[in-house]
């Protein structure tokens, strides 16, 4: 298994939107890929920060469905347009886990 640890910076104000809009348009076009682990907002340190952990067998595995997502209009077309002006910075960190994580 490996983890992929993304960080949005949203802009001010933004925030709620942003969850809407990924709520009501692009989780559920994900939910086919969906290898969600867990999705947070941050209360202290960076605000209007997003932080979201998906769980791959391999970086093979995410590039498949990654493609086939792109592939997906309702997300080219109808989310990320929309999603993306609402962004100042992401990153995004492949993790693997230590033999004794509580997650495989």
């Amino acid at each position: 298994m490996i983890y992929e640890m993304r960080t949005y910076d949203v802009k001010q104000g933004l925030l709620n939107v942003y969850l809407k809009l990924f709520n009501d348009v692009g989780l559920p076009e994900r939910k086919p890929h969906n290898n969600l682990v867990g999705f947070w907002t941050t209360e202290t340190g960076t605000l209007n920060r997003v932080v979201h952990i998906w769980r791959w067998v391999n970086l093979d595995q995410r590039g498949v469905l990654r493609s086939e997502l792109l592939k997906n209009p309702k997300w080219a077309l109808d989310f990320l347009p929309v999603a993306m002006p609402m962004l100042d910075r992401m990153t995004s960190v492949f993790m693997n886990p230590a033999s004794f994580s509580p997650l495989p």
